[in-house]
């Protein structure tokens, strides 16, 4: 792909909503975890990927990821919220032509939705994955809206941003888009969900 934005992967809430003693992103899922099966399929795109998180991840992070390529924040900075996540990561790769944000408990995503995003944000300001309809992730943004990305703070993330500019929705056929993971019954539903397309591949092969 000759337009090659960056992918920042959002990883530094606390997941308070996960009613478990291991963080959700460290819970086990599809051969790896959570938060690796998000980044693995962000990998596999071969666009940039940078992954901000909490100190307490990094170690789970480097497997996959070089040091110069993870942005830790500190508990303060990421008690910011989900906004001052996206700005870490933006400012991170300023030199991009553009970002695609992508929550970290969103395993299901696939890469070929993740470049979907990127090829149409060539054209527009900001383009969004869909699903029969329905808004989902990852977002991206195009390097117009460099100086408000890296002003964004709170737990609203970008949605002002979406509020104020044009969006572009990108139809995908990949549900992925719509499901996150904030509680156990929500990952043990998005296991289920992996299982099924894990399943589906060889029939869709063989038809």
């Amino acid at each position: 792909m000759r337009f090659r934005p960056a992918i920042v992967v959002v990883a530094a809430g606390r997941g308070s909503r996960f009613d478990a003693a291991v963080h959700k992103l460290e819970q086990p899922f599809g051969g790896s975890t959570v938060l690796g099966t998000t980044l693995r399929h962000a990998i596999q795109t071969q666009l940039p990927v940078v992954l901000v998180t909490s100190e307490a991840l990094e170690p789970l992070a480097a497997r996959q990821l070089a040091r110069r390529d993870i942005v830790v924040l500190s508990a303060e900075a990421a008690a910011r919220g989900m906004g001052a996540s996206i700005a870490s990561g933006v400012a991170e790769r300023s030199g991009a032509p553009g970002w695609l944000i992508l929550p970290a408990d969103m395993p299901l995503v696939k890469p070929s939705s993740l470049l979907a995003v990127a090829s149409a944000l060539e054209q527009h300001p900001i383009v969004f994955a869909q699903h029969r309809g329905r808004r989902g992730h990852p977002v991206g943004f195009s390097a117009e809206l460099y100086s408000e990305l890296i002003m964004l703070a709170g737990d609203e993330g970008a949605r002002r941003l979406l509020a104020r500019y044009p969006a572009q929705g990108v139809e995908v056929d990949d549900r992925g888009v719509l499901v996150d993971i904030d509680t156990e019954p929500e990952l043990q539903q998005a296991r289920a969900l992996a299982e099924e397309s894990a399943d589906a591949a060889p029939a869709r092969a063989a038809g």
